[in-house]
């Protein structure tokens, strides 16, 4: 087995990460490295797998238990079928210490699972990045997945055309032996994985050319995705029996695509709500107009009340990101910022100063209430 770095180290955090800490650790990874992100940059997608692979069993509690006792062995895909999940040698590893009951005559273990019995396939994780206005508006996007398929050549069995696995002849199909121990309080029997076999039950004196006796091959395919509109940052899509190819005639595993929205430069989310920032004129604000406002949708038209103060916020219903699950959709918030001109002709600054003298301090609420209120503060202390 290749050597492999430490999960924990590879997400940069540390053995007692909540799922929360895991979680935001992988989001952060993936965005960086992402391929769509580093178009031809080898590396950074070698990082991106190995991410993905930490975040595949650290985000698991089974897988994340068993890596904690046994380190990579524990969830190595080599010592069983299916991703992930096979187990131990082909066994599963809580049945096999289950069994440890019978060392000491106490009985009570788990029953051993069948090596033999149909299993399912693991399930495959891939990210996805999309644009706001595709995750807005859905959009149809293909993905490129490693799979692990039964083999064609073999049929899953994994020994060559012609022939047949036999019956393994120490455990004869059962996966375990029982052994004999000396220990203080006498000789015990145990159960244990028969070594001849690996836990398998079978033995492929002729292994199969293509799949190298392991009743599977690897395979690059293109799968296309239905991204419904509305999606968020984050979220995922579970594609059933598109996972990694089952044991023994088991089910596939499914595709998971979890989903990675880059930000907009004008429109910002909230659930299923959209805000977005348009500047006005001083005299629009004043005077009240008819302004343009984007929306996810295109442009509308929008009055702007005479006297609007910088900050206010419309609303407009209905504007908003269709639900996913259901009918209906959010409201877009339009918040107004009036951009003061910076540069005035001396005309203009006349002007401005007759017009000023015209107005009385009514006409400044929020100026009035503040210099009563600082009033109100020192005059009575």
């Amino acid at each position: 087995m290749a050597e492999k770095r430490d999960y924990y180290e590879v997400l940069g955090i540390s053995k007692t990460a909540t799922a929360d800490e895991i979680k935001s650790a992988y989001r952060k990874l993936a965005k960086k490295y992402h391929p769509d992100l580093n178009p031809g940059d080898k590396a950074a997608e070698e990082k991106f797998k190995e991410i993905g692979e930490a975040y595949e069993i650290l985000s698991d509690a089974d897988k994340r238990a068993r890596y904690d006792q046994f380190g990579h062995a524990g969830v190595d895909p080599n010592y069983g079928a299916g991703g992930y999940g096979g187990g131990f040698g082909g066994v599963d590893l809580n049945d096999l210490f289950g069994d440890l009951g019978d060392l000491f005559g106490m009985g009570g273990g788990r029953r051993r699972a069948n090596p033999n019995a149909p299993r399912r396939g693991g399930d495959i994780r891939v990210s996805l990045a999309l644009s706001f206005m595709e995750a807005v508006h859905g959009c149809t996007k293909t993905v490129s997945v490693n799979r692990q398929d039964v083999c064609a050549e073999c049929g899953g069995s994994g020994a060559a055309k012609g022939t047949s696995p036999d019956t393994c002849p120490d455990c004869h199909g059962s996966g375990y032996v029982t052994v004999q121990q000396r220990t203080p309080f006498g000789v015990m029997q145990s159960s244990q994985p028969c070594t001849r076999c690996g836990g398998k039950g079978k033995i492929i004196k002729s292994p199969c050319p293509k799949c190298h006796g392991s009743g599977k091959t690897s395979s690059a395919k293109r799968v296309e995705v239905n991204i419904p509109a509305g999606i968020d940052d984050d979220q995922s899509l579970r594609l059933q029996g598109l996972g990694d190819a089952g044991v023994n005639g088991g089910p596939s595993g499914d595709l998971i695509v979890i989903v990675t929205v880059r930000p907009d430069a004008m429109f910002e989310r909230d659930r299923f709500d959209v805000h977005v920032t348009v500047p006005i004129t001083y005299s629009q604000a004043v005077l009240g107009a008819e302004i343009e406002v984007p929306t996810i949708d295109g442009k509308v038209r929008y009055d702007v009340p005479e006297g609007t103060q910088s900050g206010t916020m419309f609303r407009l219903r209905g504007k908003g990101i269709q639900y996913v699950r259901g009918r209906g959709r959010g409201d877009q918030y339009v918040q107004v910022v009036v951009e003061i001109p910076k540069k005035l002709t001396k005309a203009q600054r006349e002007a401005l100063k007759k017009f000023e003298e015209t107005l009385k301090d009514d006409n400044y609420e929020q100026r009035k209430g503040f210099f009563k209120s600082l009033r109100d503060k020192f005059e009575n202390g």
